[in-house]
């Protein structure tokens, strides 16, 4: 479930191992290009943290943020 705080959409992905967290990263990584709206996250072994603002609006939550979250969440 991702969480709305301190001016960002944050959410932590668990997976079986880290193959698994890099495909998953890879995949964001097409969506977020195809989006042309990119996160801020990090990777260790099997957990990749997710956050997500807007740069150009302030470095606030806007529904760019919000639909890539939800693109995200369809990844499956």
């Amino acid at each position: 479930m991702w969480k709305e705080e301190n001016n960002q959409l944050t959410r932590t992905f668990e997976f079986s191992n880290f193959i698994e967290a890099f495909g998953f990263m890879t995949k964001v990584a097409f969506l977020a290009e195809k989006m042309d709206h990119h996160p801020n996250w990090s990777n260790v072994y099997n957990k990749v943290e997710i956050s997500l603002n807007t740069h150009s609006a302030g470095n606030t939550v806007t529904e760019k943020d919000r639909a890539l979250a939800e693109a995200i969440d369809a990844l499956g």
